[in-house]
């Protein structure tokens, strides 16, 4: 159950950074959100945990600050292998992952405490 709604937060998401982020696309519907987010999901807990433990000193130098160039990275590399995702630039890339780490905390922590209550 809470995989699903972590799936669904981080199709919101992507909703959210599409529509707010200019140079981020999703070509398609509903079903096309939630392929994206669950590719994206996928590519960040392999590739993702990867990456983040080799930049591992660079995330602790800034602070965390790095994991979010570590996900806009990602966030370029699936719209690259994906013809659903449209990413035109790096700054787009590096808002966007801000936009969906941030809308993902919100929704995944609401729904914490509902779950919970």
């Amino acid at each position: 159950m809470i995989i699903l709604i972590r799936w669904g937060a981080l199709s919101a998401s992507f909703w959210v950074a599409t529509a707010l982020i200019p140079g981020i696309d999703v070509m398609g519907g509903f079903t096309t959100y939630l392929w994206v987010a669950l590719l994206f999901g996928l590519l960040n807990a392999t590739l993702g945990s990867i990456l983040k433990l080799l930049t591992l000193p660079a995330v602790i130098l800034t602070l965390g600050l790095f994991l979010v160039v570590v996900n806009a990275a990602i966030l370029m590399l699936l719209a690259r292998w994906s013809d659903k995702l449209d990413v035109t630039n790096f700054w787009s890339a590096i808002f966007a992952a801000v936009v969906i780490s941030v809308i993902t905390r919100l929704i995944t922590g609401f729904t914490k405490r509902v779950v919970q209550s």
